[in-house]
């Protein structure tokens, strides 16, 4: 024992050191864990044996697919989305820009189809002409969102849209998860320097008693392990409150729902389930050829209604197949107009649909399992490597100890 005390005393700094190293070796292996879930988005280094792709982007498809589930099945019924949008009022913001898209596909596809008829037209006919369908636009597009509302299964595959754009846009994905858990990521940081310093505490009087090589680089190994998985614990467990004593214990990330909601459902209602992105996904997702047959029936019905009166002789003058072709076009210019037209509408319907909020209501009233979910994922895939290097880099910078101590 006195030879201990007398070390203790020449070396006093060393060993006064010796906890503050632990805690900054439970700091950076934390840090480094932590950035090694979303860096790098691509895979650096020599395919398949060195190198590293942050957890996040590399499971990007699965994560994705387990996110749209949870958003799909838990959070959201797109039905009862798209049942807040009132069709009139639609309507209503979109009057000018559909008067001005109506009279520019109405000329463009009878000037292209038949210009000598429509050139022969006096002005004021034609005009007149414009002007009738200008009228029945509105109640077309009424009737038409009401359909499109009806049949949603039918023209949109939001699971689809929402797997495809979490996977293409990977800094979107690491971005999700990130926000939504960046106090958790931060507690991660911290707790690994009280739990390190704590180690290290340890770590010190057993070298003295010891004073064995292998001392330092086992106990930093043993707290880039123990403070990586304790961390990562500590975040999701106990999932309901616990008292002990006058402390309550609970999972970080439980406790913050109210704040993890309102995060989550900004984040889908500005980047994931945008109005741009769900009329994207209706036009060009895997059911936009059934929206393409909506169109063309609506436009079909309304050049019929228009043409009832004159039918015979406009079928006689156009003919039939050419009365087709004219449809087609002004559906196909129907379609192509419709990104556009949309944007004037696109503050109401953000208003309407109010995605943030019903998400955020939806978390609220998740069971704990069912809420841990959301973030789980992303720990439970390759945890076990993040917590070895935390490990292997303890056990390295243990070593260096040794060589500092012994040089």
């Amino acid at each position: 024992m006195d030879a201990v005390l007398d070390d203790l005393a020449r070396h006093w700094p060393v060993y006064a050191t010796m906890p503050f190293i632990a805690a900054l070796i439970g700091y950076v292996t934390k840090r480094v864990a932590i950035e090694m879930m979303f860096r790098p988005l691509e895979f650096v280094g020599i395919k398949p044996f060195l190198g590293w792709q942050g957890v996040v982007p590399k499971h990007g498809g699965r994560m994705a697919a387990i996110a749209t589930d949870l958003l799909t099945t838990n959070l959201l019924d797109l039905k009862e989305i798209f049942e807040k949008i009132d069709p009139v009022i639609v309507t209503r913001e979109l009057e000018q820009p559909l008067l001005r898209a109506v009279d520019a596909i109405a000329r463009d596809v009878l000037e292209e189809h038949h210009p000598r008829l429509w050139e022969v037209l006096p002005t004021l006919a034609q005009e007149l002409l414009i002007k009738q369908v200008q009228a029945n636009a509105p109640r077309l597009v009424r009737e038409f969102l009401e359909d499109v509302r009806d049949n949603l299964d039918e023209v949109l595959d939001v699971r689809h849209m929402t797997v495809e754009s979490l996977t293409r846009d990977k800094p979107l994905l690491v971005r999700l998860i990130r926000e939504t858990s960046r106090p958790e990521m931060a507690f991660i940081a911290r707790a690994g320097i009280y739990f390190g310093f704590g180690l290290g505490v340890v770590q010190a009087f057993v070298w003295a008693l010891t004073r064995q090589p292998l001392v330092l680089p086992i106990f930093g190994g043993c707290i880039g392990l123990f403070t990586d998985w304790l961390a990562i614990k500590m975040i999701f467990l106990p999932r309901e409150p616990v008292r002990v004593g006058r402390v309550i214990l609970q999972g970080k990330f439980q406790r913050r729902r109210a704040e993890v909601a309102r995060q989550y459902g900004e984040l889908i209602a500005t980047e994931v389930l945008t109005t741009a992105n769900l009329l994207d996904a209706l036009l060009r997702g895997p059911k936009s050829d059934r929206l393409v047959a909506m169109v063309e029936r609506a436009v079909g019905h309304a050049v019929d209604e228009q043409a009832s009166l004159a039918k015979p002789v406009l079928t006689l003058a156009v003919g039939g197949r050419r009365l087709q072709e004219m449809k087609h076009e002004a559906a196909r210019r129907a379609l192509a107009e419709l990104p556009q037209t949309v944007r004037y509408a696109e503050g109401y319907l953000t208003q309407a649909m109010d995605v943030a909020k019903v998400i955020e209501q939806r978390m609220l009233a998740m069971t704990p399992v069912e809420f841990e979910g959301l973030l789980r994922p992303a720990f439970r895939q390759d945890e076990w490597k993040l917590i070895a290097v935390g490990g292997v880099i303890g056990f390295i910078v243990g070593e260096l100890q040794v060589l500092l101590m012994l040089g």
